[in-house]
């Protein structure tokens, strides 16, 4: 594993300065002892939540490309250098956010860690695929979530994903039959699984969730790990209840054409 690089010395009050700055920030990251996020309403996040599934993850990561999708501040794009990644590059539609990664990975000596202004939906312009892609917190706040998976499969996933999506309801994951009939058989009654709790459901959030007009979806578990499937990714684990590690599988029915139907935009990068 490949030692932290240099971080660039600067004033606490200095530093402290330039870092309210740029506020606000919802990633906690330590930049020289100094918290960017100390008073976060869920506490040191998203460390705390890092270590409840970091051990999932392989422990060195040399010479392996990574993508940060929805990137934030960088946390996770550094956590990824930090175990020897090799290309880690950061995407985040938001600027703010942007200009904090770019601001902690300076004052951090990760010089190599790219970040770029670009949509989930734009990833087919990157021109390439990536080792691995991380896929944290981004999916519930989309008006077409599972268009975002199918484009990350299509275009950018080289072998793995790590995926976290906020869930609402059962915990449960029920069996499903691999073809539904209009009616259970013999009558004109409709099947019964829709209403099983285990059953995969996408709720969806019309207006706000916790004061968020951009949390549009929390599905259940069933649902997060049935999207993941149809999208092409197998789960190889998952250690926390809202994180799955997941591999690059064939996609269903891939024989009938693309999964992804929104045209890609733009050529190669």
């Amino acid at each position: 594993m490949r030692s932290l690089a240099a971080a660039r010395p600067a004033p606490a009050d200095d530093l402290r300065a330039r870092i309210d700055a740029l506020g606000p920030w919802f990633q906690n990251i330590r930049i020289q002892g100094v918290e960017t996020a100390p008073k976060h309403f869920l506490g040191d996040y998203p460390a705390f939540k890092f270590a409840r599934f970091a051990t999932a993850l392989p422990d060195d990561l040399e010479g392996r490309s990574v993508l940060d999708i929805g990137c934030n501040a960088g946390f996770y794009s550094f956590e990824m250098k930090r175990r020897g990644a090799g290309e880690v590059l950061g995407i985040d539609s938001d600027e703010r956010y942007l200009a904090q990664a770019r601001f902690a990975a300076e004052a951090l000596g990760f010089d190599d860690v790219r970040f770029e202004n670009r949509s989930v939906y734009d990833v087919a312009a990157l021109g390439r695929r990536f080792d691995i892609v991380i896929f944290m917190g981004v999916l519930y706040h989309l008006r077409h979530p599972l268009l975002a998976l199918d484009l990350i499969r299509e275009h950018v996933a080289g072998e793995y994903m790590l995926f976290q999506t906020m869930q609402q309801g059962s915990d449960a994951v029920a069996e499903v039959p691999e073809d539904h009939p209009f009616h259970m058989p013999g009558t004109f009654d409709p099947p019964v699984y829709f209403d099983d709790p285990g059953y995969p459901k996408l709720h969806f959030i019309e207006r706000q969730f916790a004061h968020d007009w951009t949390n549009w979806w929390a599905p259940n578990a069933a649902a997060s790990q049935a999207m993941l499937r149809a999208a092409g990714f197998t789960i190889e684990a998952n250690p926390e209840s809202e994180v799955y590690w997941c591999r690059v599988a064939d996609v269903p029915y891939a024989e009938y054409g693309p999964a992804a139907v929104y045209p890609a935009q733009g050529g190669a990068a």
